[in-house]
């Protein structure tokens, strides 16, 4: 087998610790069956929205190759069982500095526990579905369908982030799969929900927020391309950078999709003007989606339903703002750009609210708040006869 088909197909776990990894599934798989349904798809919102942003630190404090295998850690189930080829991998690298540590460790699995966890609850989210349709609950298989395929194929992604060696297209496609996710999520959660009522606000508004949210979407994909990248840096000051609104930058080597981390498509090291294109690009375009964005805000304004959306809209846009600001004028430190990371996972969950709300037909009546569970329960007996 090459080193491209392995990195593809690794699986380093032990049957039993894939066992103990699988039984401890079925232990959530249990408490999702038994969850409300709004219960049910608000957590894996929530859980989402925390993973996107956890998943940023992961990358941020270089933890992605803490475990430099997959799915276990050096084939074990916790890094605490692993801790003798830490220990080793660590000596080998001349210390913590290096891509292993302790702490690296456990932060990556955190991260693949809490996924694990978010595509179980996906699972119960189809699996109910599918009973609640075959048992005459109105409710639509497509959405549950595509969230189930989607986490698989953003869990290979997180596979393949790790076998690949932090490719950067692929850790920044990874990164927009869970921001996808996040809205498919989101969309069924509000397609569940009775008390969302949409609002005819024209054709205008909604062509103004499908804009908004594409522009965020791209700018999203060019701040995972700085971050993989490790161009958050390479432009100092601001507005300008490195003291000119045209700096010295490679365009062409800096946005050469596929290649391998620090190098360029033809294997040489990147140059400096390679990563402040890719820096700068992300700046130019930052100013492209937040115009996008306030003229969405502006076409929900006019509408009173609307506003308290409009306004929280705005809001995250403009923090948004604020943090790219502060990372480049205070050396990029580490809670802002995490915060800079689940900023822009919110203002997508807020345009996606918003194209719902002015584009969904509104449910007459929400699911049943015991959707899908019915075949968990077990029938009570029949009550004694009184004499």
């Amino acid at each position: 087998m090459s080193v491209a088909s392995n990195a593809i197909w690794q699986f380093s776990l032990h049957w039993v610790q894939a066992l103990v990894w699988v039984l401890v599934l079925a232990g959530v798989f249990w408490m999702g069956l038994k969850m409300r349904w709004s219960k049910l798809t608000a957590v894996l919102v929530f859980l989402t929205l925390d993973l996107v942003m956890f998943g940023s630190y992961v990358r941020l404090t270089d933890s992605g190759l803490g475990c430099p295998d997959w799915p276990g850690c050096y084939a074990k189930f916790t890094p605490l069982q692993a801790h003798e080829q830490i220990a080793q991998a660590v000596e080998d690298q001349g210390g913590t500095q290096g891509y292993v540590s302790p702490f690296k460790a456990w932060v990556e699995m955190i991260h693949r526990y809490a996924g694990s966890i978010i595509g179980t609850l996906i699972m119960v989210l189809l699996a109910r579905a599918i009973w609640a349709r075959k048992h005459g609950e109105d409710i639509k298989l497509g959405l549950p369908i595509v969230l189930f395929f989607w986490v698989i194929l953003q869990g290979l992604f997180g596979k393949w982030t790790v076998t690949m060696q932090l490719i950067p297209l692929i850790v920044t496609l990874h990164l927009m799969g869970g921001v996808i996710l996040l809205a498919l999520l989101a969309w069924f959660w509000m397609r569940n929900r009775a008390d969302l009522v949409s609002v005819n606000a024209g054709t205008l508004t909604r062509t103004l927020l499908w804009i908004a949210m594409i522009a965020v979407s791209i700018q999203i994909f060019l701040g995972g391309w700085t971050s993989t990248n490790y161009a958050a840096l390479a432009c100092s000051g601001f507005p300008t950078c490195n003291g000119s609104f045209d700096p010295n930058a490679n365009w062409a080597q800096g946005f050469t999709l596929w290649r391998h981390l620090g190098l360029t498509g033809d294997g040489q090291p990147i140059t400096e003007a390679a990563l402040v294109a890719i820096q700068w690009g992300h700046r130019l375009f930052a100013i492209v989606a937040t115009a996008a964005v306030f003229a969405a805000v502006a076409a929900l304004w006019r509408f009173t339903a609307l506003r308290r959306l409009a306004m929280w809209i705005a809001i995250a846009v403009v923090l948004q703002v604020v943090f790219g600001i502060v990372l480049v004028t205070e050396g990029h430190p580490l809670i802002v750009a995490v915060a800079h990371n689940g900023g822009s996972a919110v203002l997508m969950l807020l345009l996606v609210m918003g194209i719902y709300r002015v584009s969904a037909t509104a449910r007459q009546q929400a699911p049943s708040e015991s959707l899908g569970s019915a075949f968990v329960k077990v029938t009570p007996p029949h009550p004694l006869p009184k004499h």
